[in-house]
């Protein structure tokens, strides 16, 4: 008997684009880090075929949990396979046919009512701002176990700051170029909100009036790239974003999900067709300003060395690479510097460093060394995860990075080079 339903099957075609080549192995943070063959893209290919036509064993669900999702070997593949949308749709399968043991069910569902959910989110703010104060994090440090781990990575953000809110509605300076909605998000919201008002400004500058709507509370992302269904969130998005003439986004993840709104919809007649048709609208920001001349003059800012790290889900999953690298270099006099092992993942992965907390500590620390080796002052990255991932294990290594979002640095320099506004 096949291990999977008929919802959304992992299509054998895309199966059968992978010629087994082996150029996808050595950007596979997992082959990279373990040597095995059925924890690379192609090894987990065979076990999907294998799932569609026998039985679902904890051998292959184990192989496929390891998995970051990063898709570099959707920018490694000669081929063109497909696999973002394979192990997707396989990750659904199993949260719908596979019998997860108690503690990891019990964890996986804390996770996905608190971190979709910014209202939560901030009503335990207080408490992780005090479990901070009083180096809870720092005394989780190099212990065993997912609660652990949650623990070390609590964000910096002060508390004030976790409770602010986003003007709904932005205008637009000078001539519009048009109406543009901004998705806000649900981790991004609460520990990043500096990141969106900085966003928010700057495609104000830029001429565009920027609608920040309270709701959807969530894009559906970390549900989408784990395997829970997250389709309800989606169409949600979809209604409170499809009237604009662009959806910008500001986290890798978020807009790679976004993006895929035509797959993961596409077996609902009502649906698919709109969703399409949404998803051709999203554009990463960088993406957007790239579209367009830039309107508002530049000035210094009071840093002179920035590393650029490459989020996944922007870098592999969007292909979109240039545009960010083109924004920072805008910013007078700024150095804009290159790691080594850019294609490989910090770790982060959504809610992979929650999940699989020993790969992503190793993933993480490696991250941290190439990025301290730039000898950079700071580090600029497009995506929440990322940003808590590279800050955690560099304090936890002794060589604190400060870590900001593109757009913070291009705010903080139309503003004249302040730091007003930035974390």
């Amino acid at each position: 008997m096949a291990a999977f339903d008929t919802i959304r099957l992992p299509e054998q075609e895309l199966i059968e684009d992978c010629v087994h080549c082996g150029f996808c192995l050595p950007t596979c943070p997992t082959y990279v880090l373990w040597g095995e063959e059925m924890d690379s893209p192609r090894g987990r290919i065979v076990l999907i075929d294998e799932a569609l036509e026998s039985s679902l064993s904890g051998a292959m669900v184990q192989h496929w949990d390891r998995c970051l999702g990063c898709m570099a070997c959707v920018t490694a593949c000669p081929s063109g396979v497909r696999y973002d949308k394979l192990i997707e749709d396989t990750r659904a399968q199993v949260e719908r046919n596979h019998r997860r043991s108690l503690p990891d069910r019990l964890y996986r569902d804390m996770l996905f009512a608190l971190f979709p959910h910014p209202g939560r989110l901030r009503a335990l703010a207080p408490l992780l701002a005090l479990s901070r104060k009083l180096g809870v994090h720092r005394a989780a440090r190099g212990r065993k176990g997912r609660l652990a781990v949650l623990a070390a990575l609590t964000p910096e953000t002060p508390l004030r700051k976790t409770q602010a809110r986003l003007a709904e509605v932005t205008p637009a300076r000078g001539e519009r170029r048009g109406r543009v909605g901004l998705l806000q998000g649900c981790v991004q919201r609460v520990f990043f909100n500096d990141v969106n008002r900085a966003t928010a400004a700057v495609l104000s500058a830029e001429g565009f009036e920027v609608h920040a709507p309270r709701e959807p509370r969530c894009c559906g992302a970390l549900q989408m790239h784990t395997g829970y269904d997250s389709s309800d969130l989606a169409r949600a998005t979809i209604e409170a974003f499809e009237g604009f003439d662009w959806v910008a986004v500001n986290a890798a993840g978020c807009g790679s999900s976004m993006k895929d709104y035509g797959h993961l919809l596409r077996e609902d007649p009502r649906w698919a067709g709109r969703a399409a048709a949404f998803s051709e609208k999203v554009r990463d920001v960088s993406e957007l300003l790239a579209e367009h001349e830039p309107r508002a003059p530049r000035h210094p800012i009071p840093l002179g060395r920035v590393a650029y790290h490459d989020a996944c889900h922007l870098a592999h999953a969007q292909s979109v690479r240039a545009q960010p690298r083109a924004l920072l270099k805008q910013i007078p006099g700024l150095e804009l510097l290159e790691p080594e092992g850019w294609e490989l993942c910090c770790g982060s992965a959504g809610v992979y460093n929650l999940l699989e907390p020993e790969a992503a500590d190793a993933l993480g620390r490696r991250k941290v060394q190439n990025l301290v080796a730039t000898g950079a002052e700071a580090i600029a990255a497009g995506n929440p995860g990322c940003a808590i991932q590279i800050a955690a294990k560099s304090e936890a290594m002794g060589h604190p990075l400060r870590v900001y979002h593109p757009l913070e640095l291009i705010h903080m320099s139309i503003l004249g080079g302040s730091r007003n506004g930035s974390r």
